[in-house]
């Protein structure tokens, strides 16, 4: 007796996703690519930042990229189940995140670096599994890795003081939201070929 086996794809098949599903998930790429630059670069250029403040503008890129994860699982119905639900179960995570680095901005530097470092590992870990095979796949690739060595930083390093986490996490913002930019303009390129809207 042979038991039917599902498929829980977690890869993104452009070539699947109609117009509008890709033009959704370039739109959302590019929203998050420019909230972290704009993050980023707040937080580099804004020396006199406090815990209070930095904690906020992490919750807020957090909280918009959990969004942003969310809704690209919901609507992108040509994408795997798999993919989905990996985009929807990672939103809610980026969500929580966001929801105690700005609840919680008294907090200690130590826990902020944490979930910081959790965040960017989760989200590094969901965009290597989930990389197109079209022209963005070394875009999506390099995101992920610089998101997953970004998290492995702040998470080893002892984050003693709040300059060594802006200084990490306002750089990891301004490359990955270029990374991002790349990515939503090249995302579905090449892999159109066999669909037709």
């Amino acid at each position: 007796m042979s038991h039917p086996v599902t498929e829980f794809d977690l890869t993104v098949d452009t070539s699947r996703l109609s117009k509008p599903e890709l033009t959704t998930m370039r739109t959302a790429m590019a929203v998050g690519g420019v909230v972290a630059i704009v993050l980023g670069v707040m937080i580099l250029v804004w020396p006199g930042a406090t815990l209070t403040i930095v904690a906020v503008l992490f919750g807020l890129y957090f909280l918009i990229g959990g969004i942003v994860r969310i809704v690209r699982g919901i609507v992108m119905a040509g994408g795997g189940a798999g993919v989905r639900v990996l985009n929807i179960l990672l939103g809610v995570l980026l969500l929580v995140a966001g929801v105690i680095a700005i609840r919680n901005p008294i907090g200690t530097i130590a826990v902020l670096g944490m979930v910081i470092g959790i965040s960017w590992l989760i989200e590094g870990v969901a965009a290597l599994v989930e990389t197109a095979s079209d022209s963005s796949r070394w875009f999506g690739i390099l995101f992920a890795v610089i998101s997953i060595v970004a998290g492995i930083v702040v998470l080893l390093s002892p984050v003693n003081s709040l300059g060594v986490l802006v200084i990490v996490g306002g750089v990891f913002l301004i490359v990955s939201g270029l990374v991002q930019l790349v990515v939503s303009f090249t995302l579905g390129r090449g892999a159109r070929t066999s669909v037709t809207d």
